[in-house]
Order: C-alpha cells, then structure tokens, then sequence
C-alpha cells in the first residue's frame, strides 16, 4: 500500500542479512487499491517498482486485491502471452482447484526473459521520471535551500513551513524536474526540520509528482529525508577535489556496496568566479574539464552541480547571475552534465541574452582575459537598476470566480492561503448564507463530496484527501466562534451529517497513523468523526458512543495485547446492550480474528476493515438503508464460513491424554541428589529496604521501550543506545532526567520498597507442589498446594518430555524433603503521591518517568533479592555473576511466577499471599483478577535445582481442566475462566 513502509521494510531485510552474513530471495507484492493502478497513497506501479528495486528482489509483483472483475485487466492470460510476467499465482483465498487453474491457462507459455535497462530512472512519488542516454539536461529546483533563499531561510526558521511548501510548488510550477531540499544552518535542528518539511512535500500531490534531491553535508539529515519519501531520491552532499574523490567515490559504491553505476550522481562541486582573486578566474572552466574527465572514465554515472555557487560573487545582480547560469550551462552541458541546481524558471535562453551581456559572461566563465570580472562589474554598473527587476507573476485565474467555486476548488486542490478571506467573504453574503452553518452545509460540503467522489473513482489519491481535509479544518475552525455566537437552537446548528462514528486506538497501544487517515476519509465523506486518539479505555469509548449517539465504534491497534482489549470492548458491548456496528481495523488484526474471537462476543454486527478505502464503502453502506441489510447478511455468512473453516482446522492439533503426558514427564535421578538445605526457613519481611542497594541491578533496556527509544543495530540495548545516531542523544537526555529523579527518591525518600520472601519445605505430589509447615514437615498436612499444568500437545521428537513446574521438585514418595522459596517485591507505595504531584503541576513527562521508573525498580529489587536468597537466605550457590548475566538469566535455577508461560494460572497467586501474609507484610493488594496494586510489585517463586527451566505449558486439552478443577476443588468453568488463553477448545 505504501512505498514508504516497503523501504523500510527492505531495509530492515538488508540489515538482517548484514547480521547473519546470508541473503535469501526477497519477494515484494504491491497492491492497487483503484482502477487508475496505483497503490493507496497515490503511486504508480511503475514508480513502487523503480523506488524498490535498489533490493535487488528476485521478484516483484501485484496482488489481488480489487478482486477478479477489477484486476482483470492487469492480470488476463494476454499478460502471460505478451511475455509481461514470469510468476503467476493465488493468494490467501485460493483454493488448489484455482491454482490448477491457473497452471493449466499458462501451459506452454515460455517465461519471460527481462531485457536489459535502457534508461535508469529516480523515481517520484506518483509518476516516474528517466534520465538516460537521450535525456535533455535535467533542472533541479533550487530555491528550498536556506544558504541560497533568504525568502525560504526565514520561513524555515520561523517554522512557517507552508509558506515554504509553496517556494516548492513555485519551483514545480516554473518547470523544475527535481527539487533540492537543503536544511542546512547553524540555528536549525537539521533532521527535524528536514522531516518536517520532506513529510509535508509527501502529502502534496503537486510538488511529490517531482523526485527530491536531499542536499546536506551532514549524513543524518540526509538519511532522515530519504525516510520520509516514497520515491528514490537523490542524495547530494558536496564533494571536491573532483576526479580523485569520484574515482575512489565509485570504487567504493560500486566494487563494495554494489551499487548500480547508474545509480551514481557525482556533483562536480561548483564554485564561484569573479571574486577578485586571481586563482578563483579557472573555476568554471575546471569544472568543465573535471567534467569531461569524469564522464568519460564513468560513462553510465551522472554529473550535477549547484549553478548558481558560479555567480554569487555578483549577489544582488539577478540579471547578471540568470544569465551567467545559463551560459555556463551552455558549455557544462557540452563537457557531460546532466542535471544542474537551478532557480526554475529563471534561466533566461542563452541565445536571447543581450550580446554584451553574453559576451562578458562566457568571457568570465571561460577565463578569456584577466580583466573579464571588471568588465562585467561595469556594465553592471552602467546598467543599473534595470538589472533587478521583478519578474511579473502570472496572475492567479481561479481567484476571479464566484466565492462558492473558489471555495470548491480549494478544497479539490488542497489551497488552504486563501480560505479565511473566502469563507469572511460568504459569511458576509447574508442573502445566500444566512448562518455560518449555510456555509458549511453549502460550498464546503460540496467540495468535500466532489472530494469523495474522486477519492471513490481513483482520480484522487490519499495525500490530496489529507490536504483537502486540512482546508476543510481551516475553514470550520474560523466559523465556529460565530457559530458559537448565534446558537439559538442547538437542533438547528446540527450539521446534517451521514453518520457519527467514534474512532479510538485501544487502550494499551499509541500507534494511531491508520486510524488518522481512516479519520480523514471518512471526515471528507461527510461523516461526523469522534476520534478519541491513543490508548483509550474501554469506558471512555463506550461513555462517548452514548453520549454522541454514535451510529457505529471503529477501534484500531497495531501491537498483538489490542487484540485481547478489542475482544474486551466487544464483551462490554454485549453487556450494556450495545446494537451497533463495531468496526475493526490496524495491522495486527484480521478478517479470521475478527470473525472467530471478536464476535464471538458481540451479537451485534462485527466488521473487520483492511484499509481506509474500505472504510467509506463499510461506513456508507452501514448507514443506507436500502444496503445495510444485504451488506450485513453477507459479511455474516461470510464470516460464519470464516469460523467454520477455523473450528475444522483447530480439531487437527494434536494432544496426548494427561495419562501419557505425566508417563512421558521430566525424569531426574533423585537417588544421588541432596536437597541444599536453606540457611533461613520460614517467613522474612523487609520493611523500607534501601532503593539505593538494587539500583545497580536496574535492566534499563524496558525503561527505554517505555519512551520509543529503540537503537538501531549496532547501537541496540543500553548503553549502545547512546551512540545511535537518531536517538542517542534523547536516550541520553532521558536517562539524565531518570538519573535525577532517582536521585530525588532516594534523597526525599518519595519512595518505599517493600518484601517478603519464604522458603518451606517441599514435595511433589504428581503435579502438585505441597508447602510443608517447617516446624513438623508434616507431609499429610500441607499449609500449602502449589497446583501444576503440564504440557499436552504431541512433541515433534518423541524422547522430549512433557514438563510441569512440580518435575522440579523432589516427589513425595521419596524419602527426603526439598525446599521452595516465595516472594513478593514493592517499590510502588508513595507512588500515587508521587505521580499526583507532578499531574497537578501538569507535568506529564515526570508523572509517566515516575511509573516507568518504579516499575523497573521493582524488577531490579525482585533480581537483587534472588541473588541474596541464592547467595545467602538459601545458600545453594556461591556464584559471581554480573548485572548482564543476571539479567540473561546465567544463574541456577529459576524465577517463575503465576501467569508466566510455565504456570498461565494466574489464580495461583492467592497460595502465596496466604503464605507470606504479603498484603500485611509489604501493603501489596491483589484485585478480583489478580492484579497487583501498587503496580510497581512483582511476586513468584524460587526453584533451585540446577536442571530447572522456563518452559510454556502451551494448550491444554479438557482432560486436565477437569483433573485440574478437582485438584483445586473448583468448578471446571472458573479453571477455563483463569486459562481460556489454553483451551485446545472453545469454552
């Protein structure tokens, strides 16, 4: 759908490969998403090819994805006969039958054999452009460039960055093919600003229809800007001493990083004549020759340059400087350039340059006499005024026509300059539009509806729709406070709008890009939008569909626990008798999800959508009435079909009988182990222990996840982090202000650590653990049961056994007694307080440093109390490990706690709160569903046999739920309640 996430997708792929030093075959499969054959955000095939071909895939193709009466006429048998394909197929949904098929239609076809490239293309965002053999010269805009455009320099520095859009769309206009984008000075954040301003490029159709050249002698903003652009882009960074660096340039990208040669622009690096230093006068004609070195040694490499670096000696002489550029592209197009840095549309035709002025030119340029730059500077003088004339600028057209046009073709075209006055304008137009709502419901609907009605037919793509959308939020935002004003009747002021909806990325997740553009589109068809934005509770989305009457709940996730929210929000539905749409959408869900797990909680319509186009077709026929029944009908059998298809796939896993799991369990030999007998038995209760004592053992690599700070290979993990050139200095920021804030808890004592551990006696008995009292080590008397899951899914090697937590313990028919430790950890009491203050400051940054913090404080306190437990209060080992290795878990024995794959009952809990008293001896609280409060607490168990391991249970068939249940004294439906993420079946 997006070049953009296809690049980075790449190279994700590449650095893998660079990791594991192998390359395996690299497929990429486009999609159209309209009849015009481009992909969601408005690129051409052509163009997705070009942009991605720098992976060397071995192949490329499209998918199915309009279905087989759109797709027809890029995927019919001629296709295969033309020789246009050499891979044909079927996708998710197809059947064997069809894939036979398709073999049998292509019988006897030869595959194709691909010819080799003529022209070598940069690609754009939503059309190509080649530069080849028989190319003209090539213009390169150069204005959106803060070193050579006062007029951009302070737009950019103001961060007026559409003003700056429109230096671009200036340049486009006057006939520029590529645009330069340079962001480099001294006051400016280079790669934020570059991001900033490449982004905003994207999401104009008008300027992104022209490939970019990042310009910047620093790396990281050039590599920031080609992150942002779907296109291939070129990437400029000033070289000198010309031939030499070129050839050491070429061997380098082309013997070791294998770059395609074509692929390869040399800028020549202008430099300025008519200095009045004598050593300066050869510049030009030493680029020329440079450049017919270099063309001849290079042949299949371009050569560029900035044109304008030649006359800024003569700054201020616009004149004087347009017609130096040209004719110093006379002569450098001869020597072998290709495409040049050039102001658009200022450049005037070398052979109607005043003669004087030509003659005086090519003399300075090409270094004819010494006295050429005072020969030029005089007649500069002679001339005068008459040398820095404006330019007259075409008048705009559209701008004559009626203010309701005006206001239409705006929005069409995304022009937000003008629609404060038009919109001033219509409101002052009381006889047409009465009421600032006149206006909306009037033109600006209707440039909205014509918008749909392009984005519908393929004629406009999702960048324009965001552009247009931004219009729409200008004009609507100044006509709300009058609005607000003349509110007499709220029925009234009512827009009359398709439907509501309530948008909401589910609690858990802050990613949000598909929702907003889902936001936009559906904004643009004239449907009233409620976004609720990024990690929203359930509560709060289902308070705001009652309060807006809301005809339908759209949630959106990315990360794999939203699917666990959105299942969730669905039951809450059910529950307060909810009757409409729940609509499904993000990268992590799916049609088979949806279908089987989401509305298996809701009995009102469950819909999964794939992408934002679809969600106008979803939202539009939920809302017509004469649609809504059929298209409801057919998403349900479809979907019925859906579960079948699942529940028929899922009776094939296999399981053994829990008979034959617990024959087949874990085998130690028991007769020549000994027990270490711990130094300390019982209970034993830390009250305010030192923070400062497990702030070493702190594992910063979550703490980081918190924020988003991920390095990049090799700078991954802490501290390496600190040396990623994106994020390296933020992490370092952030680790700072953690630092400080420690600091600040230790010193205030703002926090207190709370623990307590226990280690009894202990016995397996089958796949239970019995907590003996340590006074009598009664073996019939437990004070305590640990209860046990074993696996059950058949194992791929026969001779693999089937583990539960209890093959760790020494069974009860044994003549000797093991030992099993418990804990429970806190660094959350004083944390409320704590977050309460900096909230009531508004201070966000602290209150979410705070909880990220105690959270790590008490994984560190639970890793520091083992080793003093392994090392003292048990005493079964007397290892020297550092904080990584603890971290990568090199001790003996293990640390599982309830919940954990090992033990997924999270019920189990309550055995050890009654144990070790926890809510009494450290203030933690366990709720109805386990969780612990404060949040910053950690609990589990201590095992200390060297061959103990982590382990996942995995499914579980209904053999043991029922064995399990008896074992507990529970009913077989509260065990499936506790374990339904086990069940080999549906409960």
């Amino acid at each position: 759908f997006d070049t953009a996430n296809a690049k980075a997708a790449i190279f994700a792929i590449q650095t893998l490969f660079e990791e594991r030093q192998t390359r395996i075959p690299v497929f990429l499969s486009g999609t159209v998403v309209d009849k015009s054959g481009r992909t969601l955000s408005g690129q051409s095939i052509e163009a997705f090819l070009i942009s991605v071909q720098h992976a060397d895939p071995f192949c490329v193709g499209l998918n199915c994805a309009l279905g087989a009466t759109d797709m027809r006429p890029f995927i019919e048998i001629q296709f295969a006969v033309d020789g246009l394909v050499n891979i044909v197929g079927g996708c998710c949904g197809t059947t064997p039958d069809h894939i036979a098929k398709i073999c049998q239609a292509v019988k006897g076809i030869p595959p194709r054999y691909p010819q080799k490239d003529i022209f070598k293309s940069y690609t754009l965002l939503s059309e190509s452009m080649q530069i080849g053999p028989f190319t003209n010269f090539v213009n390169i805009g150069e204005r959106c460039n803060v070193a050579g455009s006062r007029r951009f320099a302070s737009m950019i520095k103001k961060g007026n960055y559409e003003m700056a859009l429109q230096v671009a769309k200036e340049q486009v206009e006057l006939g520029a093919q590529i645009l330069d984008v340079n962001l480099d000075e001294a006051m400016l954040d280079g790669v934020n600003s570059m991001i900033k301003f490449v982004n905003l490029i994207s999401s104009d159709p008008d300027i992104s229809k022209v490939p970019l050249c990042i310009d910047s002698s620093n790396f990281l903003v050039i590599e920031a800007g080609l992150q942002c652009f779907q296109g291939k882009c070129i990437a400029n960074s000033i070289i000198e001493h010309r031939v030499k660096v070129c050839q050491r340039s070429y061997d380098l990208l082309v013997e070791e990083a294998k770059i395609d040669p074509a692929d390869i622009i040399f800028d020549l690096n202008v430099l300025t004549v008519g200095t009045g230093i004598e050593e300066h006068n050869t510049y030009a004609v030493s680029f020329f020759e440079s450049a017919k070195i270099v063309k001849k040694l290079f042949p299949e490499c371009r050569i560029s340059g900035g044109i304008s670096n030649v006359s800024f000696a003569f700054r201020g002489r616009d004149k004087i400087r347009e017609a130096m550029h040209s004719v110093f592209l006379y002569y450098a197009i001869q020597a072998g350039l290709d495409m040049g840095i050039v102001n658009a549309g200022c450049l005037p035709v070398y052979s109607e340059i005043e003669k004087t002025l030509l003659e005086l030119c090519t003399n300075l340029l090409l270094n004819r006499s010494p006295g050429a730059t005072e020969d030029l500077l005089a007649y500069a003088e002679k001339e005068g005024d008459k040398l820095t004339e404006e330019k007259n600028i075409p008048k705009v057209e559209w701008r004559d026509w009626p203010v309701n046009e005006r206001l239409k073709h705006a929005l069409i075209k995304g022009i937000s300059d003008y629609v404060v006055d038009d919109v001033e304008q219509a409101r002052n137009m009381t006889d047409t539009y009465p009421r600032p709502l006149n206006i909306i419901e009037g033109p600006l609907m209707t440039g909205m509806a014509a918008v749909g009605d392009l984005f519908g037919s393929g004629k406009m793509f999702l960048p324009q729709v965001i552009k247009s959308a931004r219009v729409m939020k200008k004009a609507v935002e100044y006509l709300v406070p009058f609005m607000e004003q003349e509110k007499e009747s709220k029925a009234e002021d009512e827009i009359n709008y398709r439907g509501t909806i309530i948008l909401a990325t589910v609690k858990g997740d802050v990613h949000d890009i598909g929702k907003n553009i889902v936001s936009v589109v559906l904004g643009c068809n004239n449907f009233k939008v409620i976004d609720l934005g990024i990690m929203t509770p359930c509560d709060k989305i289902l308070k705001a569909a009652i309060d807006n009457n809301a005809d339908m709940i759209g949630l959106s996730g990315l990360i794999t626990p939203s699917l666990e929210e959105m299942i969730y929000v669905a039951k809450e539905m059910q529950r307060v008798d909810f009757k409409i749409p729940l609509l499904i959408g993000g990268a992590t869900t799916s049609r088979i999800h949806t279908a089987v797990k989401i509305k298996s909680a809701y009995s009102g319509p469950v819909i999964h959508v794939s992408d934002a186009s679809k969600s106008v077709v979803v939202c539009s026929s939920l809302m017509d009435e004469k649609m809504r029944g059929e298209f409801l009908c057919e998403t349900e059998q479809l979907y019925e079909e859906i579960r079948q298809d699942y529940f028929d796939n899922f009776s094939e896993l296999r399981f053994v009988p829990l008979n034959v799991a617990r024959e087949h369990s874990l085998k130690l030999d028991w007769s020549t182990y000994i027990p270490s007998k711990p130094n300390t038995i019982g209970v034993q209760c830390f009250t305010d222990y030192d923070i400062e004592r497990f702030i070493p053992y702190i594992d910063w690599k979550p703490f980081f996840d918190v924020w988003q700070l991920r390095g990049k290979y090799p700078n991954r993990g802490f501290p390496k982090l600190f040396d990623d050139p994106d994020i390296g200095e933020e992490a370092k920021k952030v680790f700072d202000d953690a630092q400080q804030l420690l600091s600040k808890i230790c010193n205030e004592s703002l926090l207190q650590a709370n623990a307590v551990i226990g280690i009894f006696p202990a016995l397996s008995d089958g796949d239970d653990i019995l907590i003996l009292n340590p006074e009598n080590m009664d073996k019939s008397s437990p004070i305590g049961v640990l209860h046990g899951l074993r696996q059950q899914a058949v194992k791929e090697q026969s001779e693999q056994p089937y583990l539960c937590l209890s093959d760790f313990i020494v069974p009860k028919s044994m003549d000797m007694y093991d030992y099993i430790g418990m804990f429970a950890v806190t660094v959350g009491i004083g944390l409320e307080k704590l977050v309460s203050s900096y909230e009531q400051q508004l201070d966000d940054y602290h209150a979410i440093m705070c909880k990220a913090l105690a959270d790590r404080l008490s994984e560190a306190f639970a890793e520091e109390l083992h080793e003093r437990v392994r090392l003292n209060f048990w005493g079964y080992t007397s290892e020297s490990l550092s904080v990584d290795a603890l971290h990568r878990i090199q001790y003996e024995g293990i640390r599982p706690a309830p919940g954990y794959p090992c033990q997924p009952d999270l019920s189990e809990m309550r055995t050890l709160w009654k144990l070790l008293d926890v809510d009494k001896n450290t203030g933690i609280h366990l709720t109805e569903s386990m969780a612990m409060h404060p949040t910053a607490s950690v609990c589990g168990l201590y095992f200390a046999h060297s061959k103990a391991k982590y382990f996942a249970v995995g499914k579980i068939d209904k053999d043991q739920i029922m064995d399990y249940a008896a074992r507990k004294g529970v009913s077989t439906e509260e065990v499936q309640k506790w374990l339904s993420q086990c069940l080999r079946f549906e409960s």
